[in-house]
């Protein structure tokens, strides 16, 4: 059986089982900034737990992207399409959710290889 390694405390931010990361929802720092800067931190916090483990944008496998607002879609694929390996896309998905905090505007959960 694969050791599951959990990394993070009280609902692991990371765990890992086998080759396979799995990252929970990440969210912006700056919660009073906008769509574009929410989505550029959640996305530089997941690009520090990949390195974490030795992955990396390239082996990202999937992306679950939570809006607050549909209204956001554009200007959020815009820091997406900046960030995501455009050679190794992942299957994603995006819909709009009711967020924990409400300043929140983005929340991002990774599925990657290691």
């Amino acid at each position: 059986m694969s050791e599951i390694s959990r990394i993070g405390a009280r609902g692991s931010r990371v765990v890992k089982h086998g080759n396979t990361l799995y990252i929970g929802g990440q969210t912006a720092t700056d919660l009073d900034g906008g769509i574009t800067v929410q989505a550029r931190q959640a996305l530089e916090k997941v690009d520090r737990l990949l390195a974490l483990a030795d992955s990396g944008r390239t082996k990202v496998l999937s992306a679950t992207l939570w809006l607050k607002s549909m209204s956001d879609y554009q200007a959020m694929n815009a820091v997406w399409d900046e960030w995501i390996d455009q050679d190794h896309p992942p299957v994603r998905c995006c819909g709009a959710v009711e967020m924990a905090d409400p300043r929140m505007l983005f929340e991002v959960i990774v599925t990657a290889a290691i």
